[in-house]
């Protein structure tokens, strides 16, 4: 890996041209996969695909005229200290304004480091090589805002963004809260019977990881089969079968963890503190996300794993 110090004025421009090519297809990548649900956007980026791509013919031209044809393959990985971009699949993840803060982050991430690069080299041809690098990529970026506020007025914008706070709702939200209620509220019983029946910590923190590993899977399973997504526009099975399961063994095993303390009525006591947690995130989560009132929220959440857990002391007792 070489310093950009190290580079030649011929691989500053190779740099620049599969830098531009890969931001491209960045682009279009976005582009493709918002446009079924965010057709604006996605055009947004179409258009600075195409933005990219004009940069990177006018890159080629210049190296053509000054080195030849044959442009050798330098990438950001291979220069140290250069930035890299994030992994589509995590930006994706974050939603759709992640999206669009990604595009204006890449757009300044490299005039910045043009410019950073025209500072620090005193011979002419290389500092003006940099020097107009980095003037196309401000333009690009002022060009990239003024390609989003034609395509994307303010009113579609926040339908999309509308649209996108309810696919978050229905894809990630509602399974993970179905799940952190199951995992939080039907493991009380059979941990605190354990507890209650054998005074034993050991005992109890097997019979609460057993339950909340077995709900989870079995959570999981139930959310991925129940719906395929499609009609429903909940999304990919798979998602939500993970988020449902992964959120139900959370659940259970929180008020698991304190068995793991030799002394009974220590961990009993810390137990029943992180149920209280437990039960009061689910109530805020329905307060935040499903716009239910928080006292009713609280109020029910309560009964219910209240009642769960009186049932799992009284069997555990008998």
């Amino acid at each position: 890996m070489k310093s950009f110090a190290e580079l030649t004025e011929q691989e500053i421009l190779a740099l620049a041209v599969s830098s531009e090519e890969e931001d491209g297809r960045i682009y279009a990548d976005f582009a493709e996969g918002l446009r079924a649900e965010h057709p604006d956007t996605a055009q947004v980026f179409s258009d600075m695909a195409a933005e990219e791509n004009e940069h990177r013919r006018a890159l080629i031209d210049l190296y053509s005229s000054k080195f030849g044809s044959h442009i050798p393959l330098i990438r950001r990985q291979d220069v140290r200290g250069f930035v890299q971009r994030k992994k589509l699949w995590q930006v994706r993840l974050q939603g759709i304004e992640a999206i669009r803060h990604q595009a204006r982050q890449m757009e300044q991430d490299a005039a910045r480091f043009y410019q950073l690069a025209a500072s620090q080299t005193t011979d002419a041809s290389i500092r003006k090589l940099l020097g107009d690098l980095a003037t196309a990529e401000l333009q690009h970026e002022r060009t990239a805002g003024e390609i989003e506020n034609k395509r994307l007025p303010q009113e579609a914008k926040g339908k999309e963004d509308e649209n996108a706070k309810r696919s978050f709702i229905l894809q990630i939200v509602q399974p993970g809260l179905v799940g952190l209620m199951d995992g939080s509220v039907s493991t009380l019983a059979p941990v605190f019977a354990a507890a209650f029946a054998t005074h034993n910590s050991w005992n109890a923190f097997q019979v609460g990881m057993a339950a909340s590993l077995g709900a989870g899977i079995s959570m999981g399973f139930a959310e991925a089969l129940a719906d395929d997504g499609k009609l429903s526009g909940r999304g990919t099975p798979y998602l939500r079968g993970l988020v449902c399961g992964l959120m139900t063994i959370a659940g259970g095993v929180g008020h698991t963890l304190p068995y793991l303390i030799s002394n009974f009525f220590t961990a009993t006591a810390i137990a029943a503190a992180v149920v209280v947690v437990e039960l009061l995130a689910i109530a805020y989560i329905q307060w935040r996300f499903m716009d239910t009132p928080p006292v009713s929220a609280a109020a029910k959440v309560m009964l219910g794993g209240g009642l769960v857990l009186a049932t799992g002391v009284l069997i555990g007792s008998s």
